[in-house]
């Protein structure tokens, strides 16, 4: 029994130690466009994940104030994250995470353009706080051409991306264990509570 239970954990990890490659094209101008494509196994598993395509049709009339009012509604509370990213060791440990993250990850002919704003200046300079850092060290990268810019006048979010990636999913689960489970998080979770 015992054999088995350790036969199958060990082969659950060879499993994910074998690397996952991505092929991608997104885009979001006020819809999700794209196409993925997962190669695992050195090329034996091959998934094509369904296209994104614009919805044909645009809410009207009564569907459309519902939306604007749900959104009204949500967005009255001013993302209770604004209170962690204020914590300085709650925005090392983000930046680190994805920094680690970033350097585990082989690229290949990887753009990224990224816009966005909240639609008040405060808003968007507190986001900015983590997002910024982030941006400046991707920007600097020689394997990927990454463009990440604040407006702060607008609320908008724009996206266009495209390129190939190759993962270890177990790297992956790993660098995100570690950063679930690290202190500072976890103080972050707490303060975004203690707000609510």
């Amino acid at each position: 029994m015992l054999t088995g239970v350790v036969t199958f954990l060990l082969l659950i990890i060879a499993l994910l130690a074998v690397p996952v490659t991505l092929t991608f094209q997104m885009s979001w101008q006020q819809v999700l466009q794209g196409d993925i494509k997962l190669l695992w196994l050195f090329g034996l598993v091959r998934i094509r994940l369904p296209s994104f395509k614009p919805e044909s049709s645009i809410p009207e009339g009564d569907e459309q104030a519902k939306i604007i009012s749900r959104f009204e509604r949500s967005s009255g509370n001013k993302l209770n994250g604004f209170a962690v990213v204020r914590q300085k060791s709650f925005r090392r440990r983000i930046i680190r995470f994805i920094r680690d993250c970033w350097q585990a990850i082989h690229k290949r002919d990887v753009s990224l353009r990224i816009r966005i704003g909240l639609g008040d200046p405060a808003d968007t300079g507190q986001l900015w706080a983590v997002v910024g850092p982030v941006a400046g060290i991707l920007s600097t990268a020689k394997e990927a051409s990454i463009e990440i810019v604040p407006e702060f006048l607008d609320e908008t979010f724009e996206l266009d991306s495209s390129g190939n990636v190759r993962l270890i999913p177990l790297q992956m689960i790993y660098l995100t264990a570690g950063l679930l489970l690290s202190p500072p998080v976890w103080q972050g979770i707490r303060q975004m509570r203690a707000v609510d």
